[in-house]
């Protein structure tokens, strides 16, 4: 690899956890960065999912990257990933 990867990702990676009697729970996996070309990702994973499938989200302003602020109750959230519901 000639160039490194653009230092913002644009998409988060989850794996959607379905919970019987409750909402899924959105585990977030991983981050997306664009190729320069913008014809592509690289993606970074930091768990695989169960199940094989992987969702991608753009991520929205008010999520970023900014950790500092607390948003509830983070369930299953270990090593610095956050979870999200839907």
């Amino acid at each position: 690899m000639a160039d490194k990867q653009p230092t913002a990702p644009t998409h988060r990676a989850y794996t959607v956890i379905k919970r019987d009697g409750q909402d899924d729970y959105w585990l977030n996996i991983g981050l997306a960065f664009p190729h320069k070309d913008g014809s592509g990702f690289n993606i970074v994973l930091q768990a695989l999912p169960l199940d094989g499938k992987i969702v991608c989200r753009e991520i929205s302003n008010e999520e970023g990257e900014d950790t500092s602020q607390p948003r509830g109750r983070q369930e299953g959230a270990r090593n610095g990933q956050r979870g999200r519901r839907r």
